[in-house]
């Protein structure tokens, strides 16, 4: 049973076709990892799933803000921001937002012979705080990627639902899975892939730049919802010096540079994806599409819409 609203705000789900789930599981490549359904819900309200016999495969529940819950075999468990978890195949699942609360969630539906081993561990909340190169973007790049690579093409029916997709796009759809599930299994691994050459060497000269790591913190909250004072939590430092500092080095303020970078990452959206402007707008954590075109605007000097058309 699931129970929500129809549809999110902002929401993107799909579900692919028995037969392109056979095709998967026939193939060679495909066979060791596969994706069945796949989506994200920004800011989910009254969200709920309760599966009384389970699924034939995994779920996984990424919640990058907001907070929910899930119960397996009875046990319940609090998930929020930054944690995530995975359902085990065949087993009486029930989830969902915090009552009363919403939740921002990225899932995925998988199974496949490798599947066990990234679930490993993961049917109690796994967290992935924000941290000197935690790359959180890079793995919700990842995920778009693949979100992308198995939509279908809006041109090729005017129902928007003709699949051409073929095993060539579910190899590299089951390839990229395997470098998000990575990214989480493996986190430590991950994150030192593109550390600093002096951090991995274990160099103890690891002078902190405050400014860059608070737009660090920033990039990696790019699509949430944080206030000067999360920044100011995060780096440990006073508004007034630290405003200071941001501004001498940057130009700008603290607001503005944020607002900025979202901007430049909607820009970049727009550009590069059939994303809607009221999907757009959830991805850089604002809810508000009118008072995210009137940002969008004041920045770059033309209506989100105007751009995307004179990219198109």
């Amino acid at each position: 049973m699931i129970s929500r609203k129809e549809g999110f705000p902002g929401e993107r789900t799909v579900v692919l076709p028995p037969v392109l789930v056979e095709m998967e599981e026939k193939d060679e490549l495909c066979e060791s990892l596969f994706i069945t359904d796949i989506g994200y819900y920004p800011q989910a309200e009254h969200h709920h799933c309760r599966r009384e016999e389970g699924i034939n495969q995994y779920v996984l529940i990424y919640c990058v803000d907001g907070r929910g819950y899930y119960v397996i075999d009875g046990e319940r468990h609090e998930v929020n921001k930054n944690q995530y978890f995975i359902l085990p195949a065949w087993k009486t699942h029930e989830y969902g937002a915090s009552e009363g609360g919403w939740w921002s969630i990225y899932w995925v539906h998988f199974r496949g012979a490798c599947a066990h081993v990234y679930a490993e561990g993961a049917s109690i909340p796994q967290t992935i705080n924000i941290a000197v190169n935690s790359r959180i973007s890079d793995r919700i790049d990842i995920f778009e990627e693949i979100l992308t690579t198995l939509t279908p093409d809006p041109y090729t029916s005017s129902e928007g639902r003709d699949y051409s997709l073929g095993i060539e796009d579910m190899r590299y759809a089951s390839s990229l899975l395997h470098h998000f599930l990575a990214s989480m299994r493996y986190l430590g691994q991950f994150r030192r892939a593109k550390a600093p050459l002096s951090m991995r060497k274990g160099n103890e000269d690891r002078t902190i730049d405050i400014v860059e790591q608070a737009i660090h913190y920033m990039r990696e909250n790019i699509e949430n919802r944080i206030t000067l004072s999360d920044v100011l939590q995060y780096i440990g430092y006073s508004q007034s010096h630290f405003s200071a500092l941001f501004k001498k080095k940057t130009g700008q303020s603290p607001l503005f540079y944020f607002n900025r970078m979202k901007v430049e990452y909607a820009c970049r959206l727009l550009k590069t994806t059939d994303l809607k402007v009221n999907q757009i707008c959830y991805k850089v954590g604002i809810d508000d599409p009118l008072y995210f075109s009137r940002m969008f605007s004041k920045i770059v000097g033309m209506s989100p819409t105007k751009y995307k058309e004179s990219y198109q």
